[in-house]
């Protein structure tokens, strides 16, 4: 089986490499590095290092919290972070020091041998559920433990799993733990077949979420040179989205004429795209070419990368996109608004977050919007009642707090790998 899938890889390689390496506005280069895709990694500086997978920049950021609880615990355990995407790895760089950086090796035994010979790492931990059948066989052959952490399985990918359980079976009998957010994700894992003593449940790491001094000042300037406005945003919105959005700022701007919309799109090769649909209708400044916000300005473009946080504490109401694509997406993470105790808005598809999304819906911290109208008519009721906007967010703040710890939890999971590094 896994013969097949390598030569359905090997045909399928150069399509998903030019999908890396094709250039497009505000995604960065891999430049030189492309060498490392296929195992050709600069040795690290560091003596067996805790390799951590993260395949792209939501992956880094849900690692950031175990990062920074490792630093802080094991302040001398050596760590390298992989990424298969450049936009991930600009979000790895920005880890500070003590954490190294490389891209993952294409699914190839002879590229992933060539990876670990060069960094010799003590185990592999996986954020989430990205698993590659020669990677898993491969470091599993060298004698390297492999722990999936923060792992999270919907119904709709375990029934996906289940019509090709050969395929998930080469996947699962390579692994040594699988640290599940929710005790549904554990069922599921175990429905397919993985040992129970193998599954464990820790919460979601996302919970552990910190807003830093740093972010509440800059926030705080941003926030004044948009006059004191009334402020929503539409975070990591997808192609066909945004069009849904701006209707929804024309009806909210017919009722609240000084509102500011920010509008940040999910990936950076579409920033000069957004910028021209938003200029067809509407006076836009752009956060990247540091573009002030006038008393004419109707929508901010938020493109640039690692300030999401920065721009939902600017907001007054935060929506979450991903979600009005049918099962296209399933939505994206809705807990930094919470963390930032903003109320929130999504559209109907969040599979991916159902969770998390229903625990906020519970608390009403969160409302589902269907359409631009829908949209349009929560922004507006929530800038006219201020009380309320302040409950909304509360109410998330305190789901994001009682939900916390999961990092902790996964940090005695992991604890065996770090060997002289433990307590």
């Amino acid at each position: 089986m896994r013969t097949l899938y390598t030569l359905i890889l090997a045909l399928a390689s150069p399509f998903l490499l030019y999908g890396l390496y094709k250039k497009k506005p505000g995604k960065p280069s891999v430049g030189q590095r492309w060498v490392e895709h296929f195992g050709f990694s600069p040795t690290s500086s560091q003596s067996k290092p805790l390799w951590i997978h993260a395949v792209s920049v939501g992956e880094v950021i849900a690692a950031k919290p175990i990062i920074k609880a490792l630093r802080e615990q094991y302040p001398s355990v050596p760590l390298l972070i992989t990424t298969t995407t450049s936009t991930g790895a600009e979000q790895a760089m920005q880890l500070g020091e003590g954490v190294e950086h490389r891209y993952m090796p294409i699914d190839f035994s002879w590229t992933v041998r060539g990876f670990l010979k060069r960094i010799q790492p003590r185990a592999l931990l996986i954020m989430e559920t990205e698993l590659w059948p020669n990677t898993l066989a491969t470091v599993k052959q060298a004698g390297l433990p492999i722990t999936v952490l923060n792992a999270r399985l919907s119904e709709r990918s375990k029934q996906r799993y289940q019509q090709f359980q050969t395929v998930f079976d080469l996947l699962s009998n390579n692994l040594d733990q699988v640290i599940c957010q929710y005790k549904e994700d554990a069922d599921r894992f175990m429905a397919l077949g993985i040992e129970q003593n193998k599954v464990s449940i820790a919460g979601s790491v996302k919970f552990d979420i910190t807003v830093n001094a740093a972010i509440t000042t800059a926030a705080s300037e941003l926030k004044t040179s948009f006059n004191q406005r009334p402020v929503w945003i539409a975070a990591s919105t997808h192609s066909g989205e945004d069009e849904i959005i701006l209707r929804a700022h024309q009806q909210v701007l017919a009722q609240v004429p000084d509102a500011l919309l920010v509008l940040v799109p999910r990936h950076p090769e579409r920033f000069d795209s957004v910028a021209d649909l938003i200029s067809q209708q509407f006076t836009v400044s752009r956060r990247h070419h540091s573009e002030a916000v006038t008393t004419q300005t109707q929508v901010y473009l938020g493109d640039t990368m690692g300030e999401m946080m920065l721009l939902f504490a600017c907001a007054d109401v935060a929506f979450m996109g991903g979600s009005l694509l049918g099962d296209k997406v399933g939505g994206h993470n809705m807990l930094e608004p919470a963390a930032l105790a903003k109320p929130i808005l999504t559209g109907p598809s969040f599979y991916n977050f159902q969770i998390i999304t229903e625990q906020l819906m519970a608390q009403q911290a969160c409302a589902i919007c269907h359409n631009d109208q829908e949209i349009a008519e929560h922004v507006i009721r929530l800038f006219s009642q201020p009380a309320l906007q302040q409950q909304q967010g509360s109410a998330a703040l305190a789901v994001v707090q009682q939900n916390q710890g999961a990092v902790q939890r996964t940090l005695e999971q992991i604890a065996p790998y770090l060997g002289e590094y433990s307590h």
